[in-house]
Protein backbone atom coordinates (compact mmCIF):
# COMPACT_ATOMS: atom_id res chain seq x y z
CA UNK A 1 0.00 0.00 0.00
CA UNK A 2 1.31 3.55 -0.81
CA UNK A 3 0.48 5.90 2.10
CA UNK A 4 2.55 8.30 3.97
CA UNK A 5 4.74 7.63 6.56
CA UNK A 6 2.51 7.63 10.22
CA UNK A 7 -0.85 7.90 8.64
CA UNK A 8 -1.79 4.41 10.15
CA UNK A 9 -5.46 4.20 11.45
CA UNK A 10 -5.57 6.55 14.68
CA UNK A 11 -5.41 3.75 17.17
CA UNK A 12 -2.66 2.65 15.58
CA UNK A 13 -0.49 5.53 15.34
CA UNK A 14 2.95 6.61 16.66
CA UNK A 15 3.61 10.22 15.00
CA UNK A 16 7.50 9.70 15.97
CA UNK A 17 7.76 5.39 14.87
CA UNK A 18 7.84 6.38 11.35
CA UNK A 19 9.18 9.80 10.98
CA UNK A 20 12.72 9.67 9.61
CA UNK A 21 13.06 13.08 9.09
CA UNK A 22 12.58 14.07 12.66
CA UNK A 23 15.24 11.01 13.93
CA UNK A 24 17.83 11.87 11.48
CA UNK A 25 17.65 15.54 13.00
CA UNK A 26 17.84 14.52 16.24
CA UNK A 27 20.83 12.11 14.82
CA UNK A 28 22.77 15.04 13.46
CA UNK A 29 22.09 17.32 16.86
CA UNK A 30 21.91 15.19 19.82
CA UNK A 31 25.13 13.93 21.67
CA UNK A 32 24.61 9.97 21.45
CA UNK A 33 23.46 9.14 25.53
CA UNK A 34 21.05 12.23 24.92
CA UNK A 35 19.90 10.54 21.60
CA UNK A 36 19.22 7.13 23.33
CA UNK A 37 17.33 8.93 25.68
CA UNK A 38 14.62 10.98 23.14
CA UNK A 39 14.30 7.93 20.67
CA UNK A 40 12.63 6.12 23.45
CA UNK A 41 10.84 8.87 25.56
CA UNK A 42 9.80 10.19 22.01
CA UNK A 43 8.61 7.04 21.26
CA UNK A 44 6.41 6.95 24.40
CA UNK A 45 5.60 10.45 23.66
CA UNK A 46 4.73 9.99 20.05
CA UNK A 47 2.01 6.65 20.80
CA UNK A 48 0.41 9.13 23.57
CA UNK A 49 0.18 12.19 21.09
CA UNK A 50 -1.19 10.22 18.27
CA UNK A 51 -3.92 8.31 20.95
CA UNK A 52 -5.11 9.76 23.89
CA UNK A 53 -3.94 13.37 23.60
CA UNK A 54 -5.35 13.36 20.22
CA UNK A 55 -8.84 11.62 20.96
CA UNK A 56 -9.39 14.40 24.21
CA UNK A 57 -8.41 17.34 21.69
CA UNK A 58 -11.59 16.30 19.57
CA UNK A 59 -13.70 16.30 23.07
CA UNK A 60 -12.18 19.70 23.69
CA UNK A 61 -12.63 21.54 20.67
CA UNK A 62 -16.54 20.08 20.15
CA UNK A 63 -17.43 19.55 23.73
CA UNK A 64 -15.47 20.46 26.47
CA UNK A 65 -13.58 23.73 25.40
CA UNK A 66 -13.11 25.99 28.69
CA UNK A 67 -15.92 27.96 30.46
CA UNK A 68 -15.47 30.75 32.57
CA UNK A 69 -17.25 30.32 36.03
CA UNK A 70 -17.51 34.43 36.82
CA UNK A 71 -19.21 33.68 40.55
CA UNK A 72 -19.71 31.46 43.05
CA UNK A 73 -22.99 30.80 45.08
CA UNK A 74 -22.60 33.53 47.05
CA UNK A 75 -22.09 36.15 44.42
CA UNK A 76 -18.58 36.73 45.13
CA UNK A 77 -16.51 36.94 41.82
CA UNK A 78 -14.27 33.73 41.79
CA UNK A 79 -13.08 34.12 37.76
CA UNK A 80 -12.16 30.59 37.93
CA UNK A 81 -11.74 28.98 34.51
CA UNK A 82 -13.60 25.18 34.19
CA UNK A 83 -11.48 22.98 31.74
CA UNK A 84 -12.18 19.35 31.50
CA UNK A 85 -10.80 16.24 32.78
CA UNK A 86 -9.39 14.99 30.08
CA UNK A 87 -7.83 18.36 28.96
CA UNK A 88 -6.26 18.57 32.78
CA UNK A 89 -4.69 15.15 32.23
CA UNK A 90 -3.05 16.27 29.09
CA UNK A 91 -1.29 18.81 31.03
CA UNK A 92 -0.19 16.42 33.36
CA UNK A 93 0.99 13.80 30.83
CA UNK A 94 2.67 17.32 28.92
CA UNK A 95 4.34 18.71 31.85
CA UNK A 96 5.82 15.18 33.17
CA UNK A 97 8.05 14.86 30.30
CA UNK A 98 10.05 17.61 31.09
CA UNK A 99 8.93 19.55 28.01
CA UNK A 100 9.52 22.78 29.62
CA UNK A 101 11.52 21.94 32.53
CA UNK A 102 14.20 19.90 31.32
CA UNK A 103 15.49 22.70 29.38
CA UNK A 104 15.81 24.23 32.45
CA UNK A 105 17.37 21.39 34.92
CA UNK A 106 18.83 18.58 34.74
CA UNK A 107 17.58 15.07 33.27
CA UNK A 108 17.49 12.99 36.52
CA UNK A 109 18.51 9.87 34.49
CA UNK A 110 21.16 12.21 32.26
CA UNK A 111 22.69 14.44 34.77
CA UNK A 112 22.68 17.08 32.50
CA UNK A 113 20.06 19.96 31.49
CA UNK A 114 18.12 19.09 27.71
CA UNK A 115 17.82 21.77 25.24
CA UNK A 116 15.68 23.06 22.67
CA UNK A 117 16.34 20.35 20.05
CA UNK A 118 14.89 17.93 22.54
CA UNK A 119 11.56 20.40 23.70
CA UNK A 120 10.66 21.51 20.31
CA UNK A 121 10.74 17.73 19.15
CA UNK A 122 7.85 17.04 21.81
CA UNK A 123 6.11 20.48 20.68
CA UNK A 124 6.01 19.22 17.23
CA UNK A 125 4.46 15.74 18.34
CA UNK A 126 2.17 17.39 20.69
CA UNK A 127 1.22 20.03 17.61
CA UNK A 128 0.28 17.40 15.37
CA UNK A 129 -3.05 16.61 17.30
CA UNK A 130 -3.35 19.73 20.04
CA UNK A 131 -1.86 22.55 18.79
CA UNK A 132 -4.06 24.57 21.43
CA UNK A 133 -2.55 23.11 24.26
CA UNK A 134 1.08 23.79 22.67
CA UNK A 135 0.07 27.78 23.08
CA UNK A 136 0.06 27.06 26.91
CA UNK A 137 3.07 25.47 26.89
CA UNK A 138 4.46 27.74 24.86
CA UNK A 139 3.52 30.86 27.48
CA UNK A 140 5.13 28.48 30.32
CA UNK A 141 8.41 28.03 27.92
CA UNK A 142 8.52 31.64 27.89
CA UNK A 143 7.88 32.64 31.37
CA UNK A 144 10.80 30.02 32.51
CA UNK A 145 13.54 31.76 30.32
CA UNK A 146 12.15 35.51 31.40
CA UNK A 147 12.43 34.07 35.21
CA UNK A 148 15.90 31.43 34.27
CA UNK A 149 18.07 34.87 32.52
CA UNK A 150 16.45 38.18 33.86
CA UNK A 151 14.96 37.43 37.52
CA UNK A 152 17.14 37.62 40.81
CA UNK A 153 17.57 34.30 42.82
CA UNK A 154 14.33 35.25 45.15
CA UNK A 155 12.24 35.14 42.54
CA UNK A 156 13.91 32.44 40.58
CA UNK A 157 13.67 30.31 43.73
CA UNK A 158 10.27 31.10 44.19
CA UNK A 159 8.78 30.56 41.44
CA UNK A 160 11.21 28.06 38.85
CA UNK A 161 10.59 25.09 40.13
CA UNK A 162 6.85 25.42 39.46
CA UNK A 163 7.50 26.53 36.39
CA UNK A 164 9.43 23.61 35.76
CA UNK A 165 7.68 20.89 37.36
CA UNK A 166 7.65 17.36 36.13
CA UNK A 167 5.58 15.98 38.42
CA UNK A 168 8.04 16.45 41.55
CA UNK A 169 6.40 19.68 42.56
CA UNK A 170 3.00 21.99 42.13
CA UNK A 171 2.93 22.79 38.37
CA UNK A 172 2.52 26.83 37.61
CA UNK A 173 1.74 26.84 34.07
CA UNK A 174 3.03 30.34 32.54
CA UNK A 175 1.74 33.30 30.72
CA UNK A 176 2.45 36.31 28.68
CA UNK A 177 0.53 39.29 28.86
CA UNK A 178 0.97 42.04 26.43
CA UNK A 179 -1.90 43.20 24.43
CA UNK A 180 -4.27 45.91 25.74
CA UNK A 181 -7.42 47.33 24.00
CA UNK A 182 -6.19 50.77 22.89
CA UNK A 183 -2.71 49.35 21.77
CA UNK A 184 -2.74 45.58 20.21
CA UNK A 185 1.04 45.32 18.26
CA UNK A 186 1.97 49.03 19.24
CA UNK A 187 2.65 47.88 22.90
CA UNK A 188 4.21 51.07 23.60
CA UNK A 189 1.07 52.65 23.96
CA UNK A 190 0.23 49.71 27.01
CA UNK A 191 -1.11 52.10 29.97
CA UNK A 192 -1.54 49.10 32.73
CA UNK A 193 -0.22 50.85 36.00
CA UNK A 194 2.62 49.69 38.44
CA UNK A 195 2.24 51.38 41.80
CA UNK A 196 4.59 50.96 44.59
CA UNK A 197 2.95 50.15 47.90
CA UNK A 198 4.35 49.15 51.50
CA UNK A 199 4.46 45.71 50.53
CA UNK A 200 5.73 45.62 47.00
CA UNK A 201 4.52 46.88 43.76
CA UNK A 202 0.84 46.40 42.91
CA UNK A 203 -1.10 46.65 39.35
CA UNK A 204 -3.81 48.19 37.62
CA UNK A 205 -5.85 47.68 34.29
CA UNK A 206 -6.31 45.74 32.10
CA UNK A 207 -5.23 42.92 29.88
CA UNK A 208 -7.76 43.04 26.59
CA UNK A 209 -5.96 39.40 25.14
CA UNK A 210 -4.46 37.18 27.78
CA UNK A 211 -3.95 33.61 27.04
CA UNK A 212 -3.99 30.57 29.48
CA UNK A 213 -5.91 32.99 31.34
CA UNK A 214 -7.37 31.38 34.88
CA UNK A 215 -4.83 28.37 34.11
CA UNK A 216 -1.48 30.24 34.64
CA UNK A 217 0.08 29.74 37.78
CA UNK A 218 2.28 33.13 37.42
CA UNK A 219 1.82 35.73 34.29
CA UNK A 220 4.83 38.10 32.79
CA UNK A 221 3.29 41.48 32.39
CA UNK A 222 4.29 44.49 30.91
CA UNK A 223 3.33 47.56 33.20
CA UNK A 224 4.35 51.21 33.82
CA UNK A 225 5.91 52.85 36.99
CA UNK A 226 4.84 56.37 37.83
CA UNK A 227 7.14 59.22 36.55
CA UNK A 228 8.65 56.50 33.35
CA UNK A 229 8.81 57.93 30.27
CA UNK A 230 5.72 57.76 27.65
CA UNK A 231 6.22 54.68 24.50
CA UNK A 232 7.80 51.10 25.02
CA UNK A 233 10.97 52.19 26.72
CA UNK A 234 9.00 52.82 29.99
CA UNK A 235 7.60 50.01 30.32
CA UNK A 236 8.78 47.04 33.23
CA UNK A 237 8.70 43.78 33.21
CA UNK A 238 6.82 42.05 36.37
CA UNK A 239 5.97 37.80 37.65
CA UNK A 240 2.69 38.04 39.16
CA UNK A 241 1.17 35.15 40.84
CA UNK A 242 -2.25 33.97 39.77
CA UNK A 243 -3.22 33.38 43.44
CA UNK A 244 -1.38 34.77 46.75
CA UNK A 245 -2.51 32.66 50.09
CA UNK A 246 -4.72 30.56 48.04
CA UNK A 247 -6.74 33.35 47.27
CA UNK A 248 -7.06 35.78 44.06
CA UNK A 249 -4.26 38.09 43.88
CA UNK A 250 -6.46 40.82 42.52
CA UNK A 251 -6.90 39.72 39.42
CA UNK A 252 -10.94 38.64 37.77
CA UNK A 253 -11.24 37.71 34.40
CA UNK A 254 -14.02 39.61 32.53
CA UNK A 255 -14.75 36.76 30.21
CA UNK A 256 -13.23 34.51 28.13
CA UNK A 257 -13.26 35.05 23.92
CA UNK A 258 -15.35 33.08 21.83
CA UNK A 259 -12.42 32.03 19.11
CA UNK A 260 -12.48 30.41 16.09
CA UNK A 261 -9.72 27.54 16.96
CA UNK A 262 -7.57 26.84 19.36
CA UNK A 263 -10.22 26.44 21.39
CA UNK A 264 -8.22 24.51 24.50
CA UNK A 265 -6.52 27.31 25.64
CA UNK A 266 -8.64 29.99 27.27
CA UNK A 267 -8.07 33.56 26.53
CA UNK A 268 -9.57 36.08 28.17
CA UNK A 269 -9.77 39.72 29.31
CA UNK A 270 -8.01 40.31 32.94
CA UNK A 271 -8.33 43.35 35.04
CA UNK A 272 -5.56 44.15 37.94
CA UNK A 273 -7.01 45.94 41.10
CA UNK A 274 -3.95 45.68 43.23
CA UNK A 275 -2.54 42.43 41.94
CA UNK A 276 0.65 41.77 43.75
CA UNK A 277 3.74 41.88 41.41
CA UNK A 278 7.43 41.10 41.68
CA UNK A 279 9.71 43.11 39.15
CA UNK A 280 11.96 40.88 36.63
CA UNK A 281 15.38 42.48 35.93
CA UNK A 282 16.43 45.92 35.22
CA UNK A 283 12.75 48.53 35.41
CA UNK A 284 14.15 49.74 32.15
CA UNK A 285 14.46 46.98 30.14
CA UNK A 286 10.56 45.43 29.93
CA UNK A 287 10.04 44.88 26.58
CA UNK A 288 13.43 44.27 25.57
CA UNK A 289 13.64 41.11 27.95
CA UNK A 290 9.52 40.60 26.13
CA UNK A 291 10.50 40.80 23.12
CA UNK A 292 13.58 38.30 23.77
CA UNK A 293 10.84 35.67 24.95
CA UNK A 294 8.50 36.81 22.04
CA UNK A 295 11.00 35.46 19.25
CA UNK A 296 11.66 31.80 21.60
CA UNK A 297 7.64 31.74 21.21
CA UNK A 298 8.06 32.63 17.51
CA UNK A 299 9.93 29.30 17.01
CA UNK A 300 7.08 27.49 19.15
CA UNK A 301 4.50 29.27 16.65
CA UNK A 302 6.68 27.66 13.53
CA UNK A 303 6.83 24.07 15.54
CA UNK A 304 3.19 24.25 16.03
CA UNK A 305 2.99 25.12 12.51
CA UNK A 306 4.75 22.45 10.98
CA UNK A 307 3.40 19.79 13.28
CA UNK A 308 -0.08 20.75 11.41
CA UNK A 309 1.48 20.67 8.07
CA UNK A 310 2.43 17.05 9.30
CA UNK A 311 -0.98 15.72 10.09
CA UNK A 312 -3.05 17.93 7.33
CA UNK A 313 -0.17 16.01 4.76
CA UNK A 314 -1.06 12.44 6.84
CA UNK A 315 -4.39 12.46 6.84
CA UNK A 316 -4.64 13.57 3.02
CA UNK A 317 -2.73 10.70 1.85
CA UNK A 318 -4.05 8.21 4.31
CA UNK A 319 -7.49 9.22 2.93
CA UNK A 320 -6.32 9.14 -0.83
CA UNK A 321 -5.23 5.88 -0.58
CA UNK A 322 -7.91 4.38 0.86
CA UNK A 323 -10.35 6.74 -1.41
CA UNK A 324 -11.92 4.96 -4.41
CA UNK A 325 -13.40 7.04 -7.35
CA UNK A 326 -14.29 6.18 -10.69
CA UNK A 327 -12.70 2.66 -10.30
CA UNK A 328 -9.28 3.97 -9.30
CA UNK A 329 -7.84 4.98 -5.82
CA UNK A 330 -7.27 9.21 -5.33
CA UNK A 331 -3.42 8.00 -5.69
CA UNK A 332 -3.58 6.69 -8.86
CA UNK A 333 -4.38 9.72 -10.34
CA UNK A 334 -1.44 11.74 -11.77
CA UNK A 335 -2.96 15.23 -9.93
CA UNK A 336 -3.43 13.86 -6.77
CA UNK A 337 0.00 12.15 -6.95
CA UNK A 338 1.46 16.03 -7.66
CA UNK A 339 -0.41 17.55 -5.03
CA UNK A 340 0.61 14.98 -1.96
CA UNK A 341 4.51 15.11 -3.55
CA UNK A 342 4.63 18.97 -3.77
CA UNK A 343 3.41 18.84 0.08
CA UNK A 344 5.63 16.39 0.53
CA UNK A 345 8.98 18.41 -0.46
CA UNK A 346 7.69 21.12 1.47
CA UNK A 347 7.00 19.21 4.33
CA UNK A 348 9.96 17.55 4.65
CA UNK A 349 11.98 20.45 4.26
CA UNK A 350 10.59 23.24 5.83
CA UNK A 351 10.74 21.11 8.64
CA UNK A 352 14.49 20.52 8.53
CA UNK A 353 14.68 24.51 7.96
CA UNK A 354 13.16 25.09 10.96
CA UNK A 355 15.08 22.76 13.41
CA UNK A 356 18.45 23.86 11.70
CA UNK A 357 17.09 27.60 13.22
CA UNK A 358 16.61 25.59 16.59
CA UNK A 359 20.05 24.47 16.66
CA UNK A 360 21.39 27.75 16.18
CA UNK A 361 18.66 29.21 18.78
CA UNK A 362 20.35 26.64 21.40
CA UNK A 363 23.82 28.16 20.23
CA UNK A 364 22.28 31.39 20.98
CA UNK A 365 21.02 30.77 24.09
CA UNK A 366 23.99 29.10 25.44
CA UNK A 367 25.41 32.56 25.05
CA UNK A 368 28.72 31.77 22.97
CA UNK A 369 27.67 32.85 19.66
CA UNK A 370 29.18 35.84 17.89
CA UNK A 371 26.68 38.89 16.98
CA UNK A 372 26.63 37.45 13.32
CA UNK A 373 24.92 34.22 14.20
CA UNK A 374 22.64 36.02 16.77
CA UNK A 375 21.87 38.30 14.00
CA UNK A 376 21.00 35.76 11.82
CA UNK A 377 19.07 34.03 14.50
CA UNK A 378 16.61 36.59 14.81
CA UNK A 379 16.32 37.23 10.75
CA UNK A 380 15.55 33.64 10.56
CA UNK A 381 13.05 33.42 13.42
CA UNK A 382 11.13 36.13 11.43
CA UNK A 383 11.09 34.73 8.26
CA UNK A 384 10.63 30.76 9.02
CA UNK A 385 7.72 31.93 11.34
CA UNK A 386 5.90 33.84 8.87
CA UNK A 387 6.58 31.18 5.77
CA UNK A 388 5.66 28.12 8.41
CA UNK A 389 2.50 29.86 9.65
CA UNK A 390 1.20 30.95 5.60
CA UNK A 391 1.75 27.20 5.26
CA UNK A 392 0.29 25.40 7.64
CA UNK A 393 -3.13 27.15 6.68
CA UNK A 394 -2.21 26.13 2.80
CA UNK A 395 -1.25 22.66 4.24
CA UNK A 396 -4.95 22.49 5.95
CA UNK A 397 -7.08 23.76 3.20
CA UNK A 398 -5.67 20.98 0.95
CA UNK A 399 -6.00 18.17 3.09
CA UNK A 400 -9.86 19.35 3.00
CA UNK A 401 -9.73 19.28 -0.66
CA UNK A 402 -8.37 15.90 -0.66
CA UNK A 403 -11.44 14.58 1.46
CA UNK A 404 -13.68 16.18 -0.69
CA UNK A 405 -17.48 17.33 1.33
CA UNK A 406 -15.56 14.73 4.11
CA UNK A 407 -12.76 17.41 5.00
CA UNK A 408 -15.61 19.86 5.98
CA UNK A 409 -17.08 17.50 8.31
CA UNK A 410 -16.29 17.45 12.02
CA UNK A 411 -15.91 13.65 12.21
CA UNK A 412 -12.45 14.26 10.28
CA UNK A 413 -10.18 16.63 12.36
CA UNK A 414 -9.21 18.44 8.88
CA UNK A 415 -12.09 21.52 9.78
CA UNK A 416 -10.06 21.80 13.77
CA UNK A 417 -6.53 21.52 11.72
CA UNK A 418 -7.67 24.66 9.52
CA UNK A 419 -9.47 26.48 12.47
CA UNK A 420 -6.11 25.98 14.57
CA UNK A 421 -3.87 27.06 11.48
CA UNK A 422 -5.60 30.62 11.29
CA UNK A 423 -4.71 32.23 14.63
CA UNK A 424 -0.72 31.31 13.76
CA UNK A 425 -0.45 34.11 11.36
CA UNK A 426 -1.88 36.49 13.96
CA UNK A 427 -0.30 34.93 16.96
CA UNK A 428 3.56 36.20 17.99
CA UNK A 429 3.42 38.68 15.06
CA UNK A 430 1.59 38.90 11.97
CA UNK A 431 3.32 38.98 8.76
CA UNK A 432 2.86 42.80 9.04
CA UNK A 433 4.71 43.01 12.09
CA UNK A 434 7.30 40.44 10.78
CA UNK A 435 8.06 42.70 7.93
CA UNK A 436 8.67 45.33 10.48
CA UNK A 437 11.26 43.28 11.71
CA UNK A 438 13.40 42.58 8.95
CA UNK A 439 13.37 46.40 8.27
CA UNK A 440 14.71 46.79 11.59
CA UNK A 441 17.40 43.70 11.32
CA UNK A 442 18.13 45.12 7.89
CA UNK A 443 18.66 48.74 8.62
CA UNK A 444 20.51 48.49 12.21
CA UNK A 445 22.09 44.96 11.77
CA UNK A 446 22.44 44.97 7.90
CA UNK A 447 21.11 41.58 8.18
CA UNK A 448 20.76 40.98 4.65
CA UNK A 449 24.30 40.70 3.79
CA UNK A 450 24.89 38.22 6.81
CA UNK A 451 21.96 36.21 5.40
CA UNK A 452 23.50 36.58 1.96
CA UNK A 453 27.10 35.14 3.08
CA UNK A 454 25.36 32.35 5.48
CA UNK A 455 23.90 30.84 1.97
CA UNK A 456 27.17 31.52 -0.07
CA UNK A 457 29.21 29.85 2.12
CA UNK A 458 26.70 26.68 2.35
CA UNK A 459 26.48 26.53 -1.25
CA UNK A 460 29.97 26.68 -2.23
CA UNK A 461 30.23 23.73 0.31
CA UNK A 462 27.92 21.49 -2.04
CA UNK A 463 28.87 19.27 -4.90
CA UNK A 464 28.30 21.06 -8.31
CA UNK A 465 24.73 20.83 -9.96
CA UNK A 466 22.29 22.23 -12.10
CA UNK A 467 20.27 22.94 -8.78
CA UNK A 468 22.72 24.56 -7.23
CA UNK A 469 23.96 26.49 -9.71
CA UNK A 470 20.66 27.41 -9.95
CA UNK A 471 21.05 28.26 -6.09
CA UNK A 472 24.00 30.49 -6.79
CA UNK A 473 21.87 32.61 -9.30
CA UNK A 474 19.02 33.29 -7.29
CA UNK A 475 20.96 34.01 -4.71
CA UNK A 476 23.02 36.60 -6.56
CA UNK A 477 19.62 38.35 -7.64
CA UNK A 478 18.62 38.22 -3.99
CA UNK A 479 21.08 39.78 -3.25
CA UNK A 480 21.03 42.77 -5.44
CA UNK A 481 17.36 43.25 -4.45
CA UNK A 482 18.05 43.50 -0.31
CA UNK A 483 20.72 45.65 -1.07
CA UNK A 484 17.98 47.93 -3.06
CA UNK A 485 15.66 47.18 -0.39
CA UNK A 486 18.47 48.33 2.50
CA UNK A 487 18.51 51.96 0.55
CA UNK A 488 14.61 52.68 -0.31
CA UNK A 489 12.85 55.41 2.06
CA UNK A 490 10.88 53.80 5.06
CA UNK A 491 7.42 53.87 2.74
CA UNK A 492 8.68 51.60 0.38
CA UNK A 493 10.77 49.25 2.84
CA UNK A 494 7.20 48.67 4.39
CA UNK A 495 5.79 47.84 0.79
CA UNK A 496 8.46 45.12 -0.35
CA UNK A 497 9.63 43.51 2.80
CA UNK A 498 6.72 41.01 3.05
CA UNK A 499 7.62 39.70 -0.57
CA UNK A 500 11.64 39.50 0.38
CA UNK A 501 10.67 37.34 3.53
CA UNK A 502 9.14 34.93 0.99
CA UNK A 503 12.21 34.97 -1.26
CA UNK A 504 14.68 34.78 2.11
CA UNK A 505 12.86 31.74 3.15
CA UNK A 506 12.77 29.82 -0.19
CA UNK A 507 16.03 30.21 -0.59
CA UNK A 508 16.91 29.08 3.16
CA UNK A 509 14.71 26.16 2.83
CA UNK A 510 15.92 24.85 -0.84
CA UNK A 511 20.08 25.55 0.38
CA UNK A 512 18.76 23.06 3.00
CA UNK A 513 17.05 20.56 0.94
CA UNK A 514 20.19 20.73 -1.46
CA UNK A 515 22.02 19.80 1.60
CA UNK A 516 20.06 16.34 2.74
CA UNK A 517 19.72 15.75 -0.57
CA UNK A 518 23.75 15.50 -0.74
CA UNK A 519 24.36 13.65 3.06
CA UNK A 520 21.15 11.70 3.06
CA UNK A 521 20.27 10.64 -0.59
CA UNK A 522 17.62 8.19 -0.95
CA UNK A 523 13.79 9.61 -0.53
CA UNK A 524 15.55 13.63 -0.26
CA UNK A 525 17.57 13.45 -3.63
CA UNK A 526 13.81 13.59 -5.50
CA UNK A 527 12.26 15.51 -3.18
CA UNK A 528 14.83 18.42 -3.25
CA UNK A 529 14.50 18.54 -6.91
CA UNK A 530 10.99 18.98 -6.35
CA UNK A 531 10.81 21.12 -3.64
CA UNK A 532 13.60 23.31 -6.31
CA UNK A 533 11.56 23.21 -9.34
CA UNK A 534 8.09 23.98 -7.22
CA UNK A 535 10.07 26.86 -5.24
CA UNK A 536 11.32 28.66 -8.49
CA UNK A 537 8.43 27.55 -11.06
CA UNK A 538 11.24 26.01 -13.68
CA UNK A 539 8.77 23.20 -14.83
CA UNK A 540 7.43 24.19 -18.38
CA UNK A 541 4.66 22.92 -19.30
CA UNK A 542 4.70 18.74 -21.13
CA UNK A 543 7.67 18.54 -19.20
CA UNK A 544 9.18 16.22 -17.36
CA UNK A 545 6.19 14.65 -14.41
CA UNK A 546 8.76 14.66 -11.33
CA UNK A 547 5.93 14.40 -8.87
CA UNK A 548 4.55 11.50 -10.46
CA UNK A 549 7.50 9.46 -11.52
CA UNK A 550 9.11 9.93 -8.07
CA UNK A 551 5.79 9.16 -6.57
CA UNK A 552 5.85 4.85 -5.58
CA UNK A 553 9.44 5.78 -4.39
CA UNK A 554 8.89 8.35 -1.96
CA UNK A 555 5.99 7.26 -0.63
CA UNK A 556 6.69 4.15 0.21
CA UNK A 557 9.53 5.15 2.36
Amino acid sequence: MVVLKGAAPSGERNFYENDETLKKILGQQLPEDFLRYAQRELQSFGKLAAGDIDERARYTDREGAPKLEKYNRLGEDISHVWVNEGYKKTVDETYRTGIVGYVHKEIPELGRKGNYVYSFSQGYLLSQSEPGFYCPVTLTMATAYLLDHYADEALKRKFMPHVCATGDTELFEGATFLTERQGGSDVGANVVQALETDDGYRLYGEKYFASNAGMAGVAMVLARMPGAQEGSKGLTLFAVPWKVDGELNGIKIRRLKDKLGVRAVPSGEVEFDGAKAYIVGDPKHGLKYMMEALNLSRICNAVASIGIMKRALDEAAEYAERRNAFGKKLTDFPMVQDSLMKLRAKQEFETAAIFDLIGLYDHVTEGSATQEEQVLNRLLIAILKKESAEQAIHFSHEAIEMHGGNGYIEDFVTPRLLRDAQVLTVWEGTANILGLELIRLVNKLSAHEIFIDHIQKRLVKLQASADVELLKEKTKELSEELTAFAGFDAALQSFEAKSLMKKMAQLFENTVALEWAEKHGGMYAPLAEIFTEVTWNTRTIGGEMKTVNYFKEVMDK
